[in-house]
């Protein structure tokens, strides 16, 4: 005797009432939908709106009109706000925004607001912008750490978890009210919410002039996988490169400073570093260079406390591209990471695949030749 299908017509205690397709329609919730424009400088700084409806100011967007794909209608939103002609083809970050959020109308629904990657505009680009003479009133860079101080709460979490997807690299970041369903370490960590120090020195390769003093050293440490080693402060969730200050007992060598500050500050041990070059710190009063080091990773132990900063650093693996993001270089990290990627080169390491940032393992047993 065959079974009943549960859900059949021919069980009567199991049938189920049918909905039309207008009750369908009806029973389904009905959310605003949104587009926003992550645009950054060349300092990694994010471009802000000042609107004549808000006080908080915004990243450049607004609503899709009906029947209008995500991308067309940021595309259409940027040329009615900036003036500039843009496609729009990744997205950082999708934030559903609960009805009765701050900030907005009465008897607001909720929204879904797609966050596309703007990408960096040069100097020509913001030249061009021009502003429409409603709405947009102003526009303005706005160091990452400084946008709670611009935004509404929700706004700048989202233009963080945007920010920092960008820098993964991998996909968007799905968010619920601002807040990461799958945070990646460097949101556990909350980097850039510490403002970032500028380092607009020129670059030069090469030596040191023997008239200028070295005061600080600096080094990219490679994995074996082509990736450098960033240290990210507990306390403060900014970066730095391993390196610091020579000291006396270094009797003069930059390299002998970087392998004392790679144990000191990172508890890795490297090989013989090279030269890349150096920043001239052209500061009125404070000339001096700033040496940049190549070395490989050889092995490692546990992170600590690092007397000199008192803190701990959580020790992250990044591209070097990933890693220059993490701070204001402005225009001179492109040839500091060409001379990078030459060390890289020189080395005989692959170019590293971009991926999101990793924690270097917390202990290495072996004494092995490169990290694993």
């Amino acid at each position: 005797m065959a079974l009943l299908n549960q859900d059949s017509d021919e069980n009567p205690s199991r049938r189920r009432p049918r909905m039309t397709e207008a009750q369908y329609v009806a029973s389904r919730s009905a959310l605003w939908s949104g587009v926003s424009a992550l645009f950054t400088d060349g300092r990694g700084r994010v471009l802000l709106a000042d609107v004549d409806y808000r006080p908080a100011r915004m990243l450049p967007g607004g609503a899709i009109d009906a029947a209008e794909a995500p991308s067309l209608a940021l595309g259409r939103e940027v040329h009615e706000e900036l003036g500039l002609t843009h496609h729009f083809a990744r997205v950082l970050a999708v934030d559903w925004v609960p009805a009765h959020s701050p900030g907005y109308p009465q008897g607001f629904p909720g929204e879904v607001i797609y966050v596309f990657d703007g990408g960096a505009l040069t100097e020509d680009d913001f030249a061009r912008i021009r502003l429409p003479e409603r709405e947009v009133t102003g526009i303005r860079w706005v160091e990452p750490a400084l946008l709670p101080h611009h935004m509404s709460p929700g706004s700048a979490r989202r233009t963080l978890a945007a920010l920092r997807a960008r820098i993964n690299g991998t996909g968007a970041a799905v968010l619920e009210d601002g807040r990461l369903l799958a945070p990646t370490c460097l949101d556990d960590l909350e980097v850039l919410r510490t403002p970032r120090k500028p380092q607009l020195w020129p670059w030069h390769a090469g030596p040191v002039p023997t008239e200028l003093p070295v005061r600080q050293v600096w080094g990219w440490l490679f994995s074996e996988d082509g990736r450098v080693l960033v240290l990210i402060g507990q306390d403060t969730g900014s970066a730095c490169l391993p390196g610091g200050t020579v000291e006396p007992g270094d009797h003069g060598d930059p390299a002998r400073t970087l392998r004392r500050e790679a144990w000191e500050e990172a508890r890795v041990r490297i090989s013989d570093p090279l030269r890349l070059g150096y920043l001239h710190d052209d500061t009125i009063g404070r000339h001096c260079a700033r040496a940049r080091y190549a070395a490989v990773i050889r092995d490692w132990e546990p992170p600590s406390l690092d007397e000199a900063t008192g803190q701990i650093y959580t020790r992250l693996l990044a591209t070097p591209e990933q890693a220059a993001q993490l701070f204001d270089w402005g225009g001179q990290a492109a040839p500091q990471l060409a001379a990078v990627h030459a060390a890289r080169e020189k080395h005989g390491l692959p170019a590293p695949a971009r991926q999101p940032l990793t924690e270097l393992p917390p202990w290495q047993p072996t004494q092995s030749s490169a990290v694993r």
